[in-house]
């Protein structure tokens, strides 16, 4: 056989199986979208919506709204009180009837990061845990396979006075906690989704039923279905989806069989129900 041949065919070989590792690594992106279903007036809509069987929970600073998921009335509130030990509410997550909160005392410095817990029912505080400093600021937190998880943002933005920056943006740590909330394992988030976010971060994040984890950033009207990557610390872009919330805390309805996600608009105070459909 020809030398020049042969080392063409061998090159081949050799590139073969690589060729079809990749290739079995590229996310095949889930067909769907975004279907809007519910929208409602609520001033105390600037950070993010959590929600359960028959609320949905407008959040804020220093505020939480409960509202009728159907009517969007306004059930009850809890304020915290200014120059109170609340400063940052970032998210919420709705779980055996207790909502858990994401708080920090961003845009502070040093970061520090804490989980503030009420009952559902009556919006009663009834729990905190404190990270203290950690790896940034806590944006959001969610239950899922048996764990907590959550994300410490970190930001490229220059605030007030400051000549530094708030940590990164690319520093930002997803992290799976233990039972006592100690960091069991993190991963960060794609360049190309981290760039869509700067100079901010990860402002939202909730897992799928369908084992993604979807998350969103400061201000643009997309979010990001994700997966924990087989080996690496990258967690894997599967596919980017328009949407009408700006960003922010996100929730999954995992009351009923509909996929419905909510998530809020800031610059219209609203809450915002969206089905996504297969």
């Amino acid at each position: 056989m020809n030398p020049k041949i042969a080392a063409v065919l061998a090159a081949c070989l050799i590139a073969a199986p690589v060729l079809a590792q990749d290739a079995a690594k590229q996310p095949v992106a889930p067909s769907g979208r975004f279907v809007e279903i519910a929208r409602f007036k609520a001033p105390s809509a600037r950070q993010a919506a959590a929600v359960d069987a028959g609320h949905v929970y407008a959040i804020t600073d220093r505020a939480i709204a409960k509202h009728d998921k159907t009517t969007g009335a306004l059930v009850k509130e809890w304020k915290g009180a200014e120059g109170g030990p609340i400063i940052h509410l970032d998210s919420g997550a709705v779980v055996d009837g207790k909502l858990y909160a994401a708080h920090s005392n961003y845009p502070a410095s040093p970061m520090t990061s804490s989980v503030e817990i009420w009952d559902a029912a009556t919006l009663e505080h009834v729990g905190t845990h404190s990270f203290g400093i950690l790896l940034g600021s806590l944006t959001w937190l969610d239950r899922h396979d048996g764990a907590w998880w959550g994300v410490f943002a970190n930001y490229s933005r220059v605030f007030g006075q400051s000549q530094q920056p708030y940590g990164n943006s690319y520093w930002t740590t997803l992290v799976k906690f233990d039972e006592a909330w100690k960091p069991a394992q993190g991963w960060t988030f794609p360049a190309a989704v981290i760039k869509r976010a700067e100079p901010m971060s990860m402002s939202g994040g909730s897992w799928g039923k369908d084992g993604l984890l979807y998350a969103t950033g400061h201000d643009h009207k997309e979010v990001y279905a994700l997966r924990l990557p087989k080996m690496g610390s990258v967690l894997e872009l599967v596919a980017t989806y328009p949407i009408e919330g700006e960003g922010q805390g996100i929730a999954w309805d995992r009351s009923g069989g509909a996929d419905t996600l909510w998530m809020i608009s800031r610059a219209k105070t609203e809450l915002i129900g969206q089905r996504f459909e297969r």
